[in-house]
């Protein structure tokens, strides 16, 4: 998480043993879904509904996901997320915006990478 997390940022999560050292580095907001689900603005709900929705579409949508793609379904689940409040004009011309300059061919699509 150091690696990829701004020192200082605000984390927010339950109350799960792997968060119990963060709270040095982060501002580190706990819930305890025992007791609520929401306060203020501390929660985990974003972060729950992300997942649940990478999930459904890998089972669901995807059906069959190589490892070596991985990466590719979650970068489109993130764009999804993230700009789920657009319209499907915005959401289109952002991924247009994106593409410019990127190109992947096929040997690299199927996991060919040698000749």
């Amino acid at each position: 998480m150091r690696e990829h997390v701004v020192p200082g940022a605000t984390l927010y999560s339950d109350q799960a043993n792997a968060y119990l050292k963060v709270g040095r580095d982060y501002a580190h907001k706990v819930i305890n879904h025992a007791e609520e689900y929401v306060r203020g603005n501390v929660h985990t709900n974003s972060i729950e509904n992300f997942w649940s929705l990478l999930k459904r579409g890998i089972k669901g949508t995807y059906v069959s996901v190589e490892p070596f793609h991985l990466f590719r379904y979650l970068d489109e689940q993130s764009f999804r997320f993230n700009t789920r409040k657009d319209n499907d004009q915005g959401r289109f011309m952002s991924a247009l915006s994106m593409i410019h300059g990127k190109r992947v061919e096929y040997k690299e699509l199927i996991g060919q990478t040698t000749c």
